[in-house]
């Protein structure tokens, strides 16, 4: 199962994923800021579909999944930055599209087919576009009332938690737990 780039709303909420990032800065700062120049690819799907496409495969026929790969999203969802700043823009009130000083090209461009997936397993049926995410996913920072700082601290930037945890000494090197597990939830 190879996810496309995930996005939504979730318990353990990154907002340094794409969409979940774009929307963010827009609901907080007021800008979309895109760090690029807006034209690479990516490859979206959103957390519930991501948990559909792994019900399905553990329900469907061991002849049909057995040692395959699927690339799991919707074809229609593969989309350049600069469209999901469009989409943010829709959607948040008043923000306007900036890109970042610097921003060019970013190598990490690129589109995937999603088609095998659901021919292989129809019990699949992705439920979200990116739009709908994007729309969920302001309703959310509204409601929690999102701040800058939160939004860019450790609680939502992955590499930005990695650190505190190795500061703390929790993590090692090779991002394993030094501490014991309770210990480290609480950080």
């Amino acid at each position: 199962m190879r996810n496309a780039t995930a996005y939504g709303v979730s318990p353990r909420l990154r907002c340094d994923i794409v969409v979940n990032n774009l929307v963010g800065f827009a609901y907080t700062q007021g800008d979309v800021l895109i760090q690029s120049d807006g034209t690479p690819w990516r490859p979206l799907v959103h957390i519930e579909d991501i948990s559909r496409a792994f019900l399905a495969a553990l329900e469907a026929p061991k002849s049909a999944i057995h040692n395959q790969a699927f690339n799991i999203g919707r074809n229609e969802d593969n989309v350049r930055v600069s469209e999901i700043a469009d989409m943010v823009k829709q959607v948040v009130p008043g923000c306007s599209i900036r890109y970042a000083e610097g921003g060019g090209p970013d190598p990490r461009s690129y589109r995937v087919d999603c088609s095998k997936v659901l021919k292989a397993l129809p019990a699949f049926k992705p439920q979200w576009s990116v739009m709908k995410g994007v729309r969920e996913l302001y309703e959310a920072y509204k409601a929690h009332g999102l701040t800058t700082e939160e939004f860019q601290g450790n609680r939502y930037l992955r590499l930005k938690q990695i650190k505190k945890l190795q500061d703390a000494g929790l993590l090692d090197g090779e991002l394993r737990w030094e501490g014991s597990m309770r210990a480290a939830s609480t950080v």
